[in-house]
Parts: C-alpha cells; sequence; structure tokens
C-alpha cells in the first residue's frame, strides 16, 4: 500500500508541478509529499525528480518512470472499476501498432464503430512497417503478418493470409515469367529493405525455403512495392489480401503458383495474456468477428 501511495504522489507532483497542489490534491500535508517522493527514490536507487522551493522538474529516469506509472495507474483503475462492476467495461487509452499497408484497410476503417461500441476507449494508431518494441514504444497490442511459432510473443490468430509472387504483364511481356526459383536471380524482385532481410519464403517437397533476392529498388513501405509492381519495375511477394483486386482485374499476374509460399497468418500480438485489459480483449474481439465474416476477404 506504501509503495502504491508513492507512485500515486510521484504522478500527482508531477502532473499539478508541485509539492503543495499535490498535497491538497492527496489530502496530506506538504513534508508527506517529500517523505514519499524521498522514500520512492530511496527505493529504486534513482533521482526522479529536481525539486526547488518553487518547482519541480523530471530527470531523464524520471520521465520514463511517469509514463510507466500513469499507464500503471490507469490499469488499476480500470481493472477496479471492472472488477466492482463485474462487467469488464473498457475504458482507458488503446495504442495500437500495425503494418501501414494493412492498417489503413483493414484496422482503420474499423476504428470508428470499435470507439462507437466503447466511447470510454481513446484509440491512438501507429501505422508503419518497422517492427514495434511492444514494451520500449508503450504499445497495447500489434498486429502482424509473419511466422511467429519462435518470437516468444503472446499472438492471438485472427485471420489466415497467403502470399504469392507478382507482377504486371507488360514486366512479364518484357522480362518473362521465371518457371522455377533459380531463375529469381535473373529478375528485378522489388524488396521490403531491412525487414524482410529473411528473404521470400516458399514451400518446396514439403519444406519451407526462404530465398534471398535482389533488384534496383527496394523500400520499407509494402504500399510503394505494389505501386512499383503495377508500373511494371519488378517482381513483388505480397498478401493476397493486397494484390486480390489487381488479379482479377488482369492489372497483376501471379507466377511461381507451383511453388506455394508457407501461411502468414494475421496476428494480434501483446505482451503478456495475462490480465489483459478490458479495452484489448474487446478490441481483438472485435477484429476477429470482423476478419470472421462472410465474405470480408473477397
Amino acid at each position: 500500500m506504501s509503495e502504491l501511495k508513492q507512485l500515486e504522489t510521484f504522478v500527482a507532483v508531477v502532473g499539478l508541478g508541485s509539492l503543495s497542489a499535490a498535497a491538497r490534491q492527496l489530502g496530506v500535508v506538504p513534508a508527506m509529499v517529500g517523505r514519499r517522493l524521498d522514500a520512492l527514490e530511496e527505493r529504486l536507487g534513482v533521482r526522479l525528480l529536481v525539486r526547488t522551493t518553487r518547482s519541480v522538474a523530471l530527470t531523464q529516469e524520471g520521465e520514463a518512470f511517469y509514463e510507466d506509472c500513469q499507464r500503471i495507474l490507469a490499469d488499476l483503475t480500470e481493472a477496479e472499476a471492472a472488477a466492482a462492476s463485474g462487467s469488464g467495461k473498457a475504458r482507458g487509452h488503446l495504442r495500437l501498432s500495425a503494418p501501414a499497408g494493412f492498417g489503413r484497410r483493414h484496422v482503420a476503417p474499423h476504428l470508428a464503430a470499435f470507439q462507437r461500441l466503447h466511447p470510454e476507449v481513446k484509440v491512438t494508431l501507429d501505422l508503419s512497417d518497422r517492427l514495434v518494441d511492444l514494451q520500449r514504444d508503450r504499445i497495447d497490442c500489434a498486429i502482424r503478418i509473419s511466422d511467429l511459432s519462435d518470437s516468444g510473443l503472446v499472438a492471438i490468430r485472427l485471420a489466415e493470409n497467403h502470399r504469392v509472387v507478382v507482377a504486371s504483364p507488360a514486366y512479364l511481356a518484357a522480362q518473362g515469367a521465371p518457371r522455377t526459383l533459380e531463375d529469381l536471380q535473373h529478375h528485378q524482385c522489388l524488396s521490403l529493405g531491412e525487414s524482410q532481410s529473411r528473404g521470400w519464403s516458399f514451400v518446396v517437397d514439403g519444406k519451407p525455403v526462404n530465398l534471398k533476392v535482389s533488384g534496383a529498388l527496394e523500400c520499407n513501405d509494402g504500399a510503394v512495392l505494389h505501386d512499383w509492381a503495377l508500373q511494371g519495375l519488378g517482381l513483388a511477394w505480397r498478401s493476397l489480401w493486397e494484390v486480390k483486386g489487381d488479379l482479377s482485374e488482369g492489372r497483376l499476374t501471379t507466377v511461381l503458383d507451383d511453388f506455394s509460399s508457407p501461411d502468414y497468418p494475421v496476428y494480434a500480438v501483446v505482451a503478456q495474456r495475462r490480465l489483459l485489459p478490458a479495452r484489448v480483449r474487446h478490441f481483438i474481439d472485435y477484429l476477429r468477428a470482423a476478419y470472421a465474416a462472410p465474405g470480408y476477404w473477397d
């Protein structure tokens, strides 16, 4: 209990800007606020605040700790409210991350309806093809399309996903179509930069094979690779959800169909499953239901 009071006092002092204001809010004398801060810093072995008679300022360590304390206290408030009501009501700040292209098409369009169902949830969506660190970047839930079997992360499968190698009719007319995986070394392969360092994945004789590819163009944004493929600048290894419309309209054609790609499911990734906040649980359930709706991926 004393440790929790120390955290609450620290957050109040930083938020209000002074020990006296925090004391008034907490209903204690300023001396008590000072003692709690001293005890907290002594327990942690680090200086969190630079205190003068007129102001307080966070140290570098204090800034990071303050953000963590805010999240911890907010989660505690939510957990207490949910337990008291028995409803598991979602509230608080939901921080999401998703690949840029997939997020624009299949995450962002759902957020308005989700927020209407859970009006006490504020949502922040980060769209990036970089691999975020959930704890360092303070992400509640990351949507990932990958093989996570050896990642050690807690992953909840949301949907299946298949990848294909595609090219425009113009590129194939000029360069010909690859017939074997070895033929790829003679083609312009549009790569996703460092985030695709393992190469393109195929199945040969029932076993997965990762093949390094190269070309004159690479980018860390999958949407750009998609556009380049449409422009006839090379072969691209893309998810079927992204290129399905182009294939049906003839803007792109699949190649190397005899060498199927391993499935890379769509996952919701969280740091830990235990005590998952209601806002995260409700969001994952919402996406899973949306993706499972008949005809969604068509």
